[in-house]
């Protein structure tokens, strides 16, 4: 099994930062990309950030320019740094990664979810 563990969540006023954190531990043969989804109330999950082994990086386009997204590969931890925070990033945030726990299987598994409120 993989673990993912968040943090860095919390309430921050428009205009500001935080830094989301995840860790992934477990049975860990190769992670294949990692990345980030957000959950407004009422809201479907969107993918709002990924990177894959390789650095190649994809994001929402309503964050781009505000969000960056980097890999420790040698930790296995993602981190999301959001600058310019808006009240429309007010979400419940979770960590994905693509993992393969042996040479032929592999599984998407989902940290517990950090809130990102931000007030106007």
């Amino acid at each position: 099994q993989v673990q993912l563990v968040e943090s860095g969540g919390g309430l921050v006023q428009a205009g500001g930062t935080l830094r989301l954190t995840c860790v992934a531990s477990g049975s860990i043969f190769r992670i294949i990309a990692m990345g980030w989804y957000r959950q407004a109330p009422g809201k479907q999950r969107e993918l709002v950030s990924s990177i894959n082994a390789g650095g190649g990086i994809d994001y929402l386009d309503s964050v781009k320019g505000r969000f960056t997204i980097t890999r420790d590969n040698a930790k296995n931890t993602v981190y999301l740094q959001m600058n310019n925070l808006k009240p429309e990033d007010t979400a419940v945030y979770y960590c994905n990664a693509r993992v393969y726990t042996t040479v032929v299987t592999w599984d998407d598994y989902w940290g517990q979810g950090t809130q990102v409120t931000v007030s106007s």
